[in-house]
């Protein structure tokens, strides 16, 4: 367990959400602070994605690291300069307002994140890439999308493998150059940004993990769900474990 006084701080991206389809929410799912929590060891704190709340210039100081979660909107493609369609999904403008300027500004300050599926995506865009709104329509592509029916358990249950670079950090971090993940997403990286490396791509050639290139930081983001089982399952803990070592580092450097 830490050492400091108090655990350092991640900040949990929440989402906006409606209880019972009329109040409406900043959510996050219990998961991802769980695994903040036990398997990093931090603090976690949801942060509601509103520039009209929250500016990134507090956010980088209260908090030490950042967990770029998944979400059912998806980055409005204004984002990335082509114009929206139906099959782009529904949008967050006020999360994009947020976390991409924030990607950004803990890239350049070597200020650690964790990207989750939106996440992952949002760490592409912010680093000037695009995204395919419907990655299942592509030749050769499979389908990774949730599966519409089932327990929570069927949703996120790993099916599929991930091939990952030979010596590189993901394949290090995991002590494997293959691993096997859940996939519950319906983008894709299209076209990577100049600085993102992609070290790990599913069976289809689809990318599942990726690094910001000579960033000074923690950087690593995947396309699955490491947040479920997270203190059980092998390539989640040690996810989970770097980034929290990661986020200690940095919180003993401001300190």
């Amino acid at each position: 367990m830490s050492t400091f006084a108090h655990r350092p701080v991640v900040g949990v991206i929440g989402n906006r959400g409606l209880v019972n389809g009329t109040y409406p929410v900043h959510e996050g799912g219990q998961m991802n602070s769980w695994a903040v929590s036990k398997v990093s060891d931090c603090l976690p704190l949801l942060i509601p994605a509103d520039p009209e709340l929250v500016r990134v210039s507090d956010l980088l100081e209260v908090c030490d690291g950042f967990l770029l979660t998944g979400g059912r909107p998806n980055i409005h493609p204004h984002e990335y300069g082509e114009e929206p369609t139906e099959k782009h999904g529904a949008f967050d403008r006020a999360r994009d307002a947020i976390t991409l300027p924030l990607v950004r500004a803990c890239v350049e300050r070597g200020q650690p994140f964790l990207g989750i599926c939106r996440g992952f995506q949002e760490v592409n865009v912010a680093m000037g890439g695009t995204l395919h709104p419907e990655i299942r329509e592509l030749p050769g592509r499979m389908n990774h999308r949730m599966p519409p029916e089932g327990s929570l358990e069927e949703a996120f249950a790993l099916r599929h493998h991930v091939h990952l670079l030979p010596g590189g950090r993901f394949a290090a971090l995991f002590g494997a150059e293959e691993v096997l993940t859940n996939t519950l997403h319906g983008q894709g990286i299209c076209q990577p940004g100049p600085r993102i490396v992609i070290e790990g791509r599913a069976e289809d050639g689809t990318p599942e993990a990726i690094y910001v290139k000579d960033a000074p930081g923690f950087t690593l983001a995947v396309q699955w769900h490491p947040e479920w089982n997270a203190e059980n399952d092998p390539v989640s803990r040690p996810l989970f474990e770097a980034f929290g070592a990661a986020v200690r580092n940095w919180a003993a450097t401001k300190a």
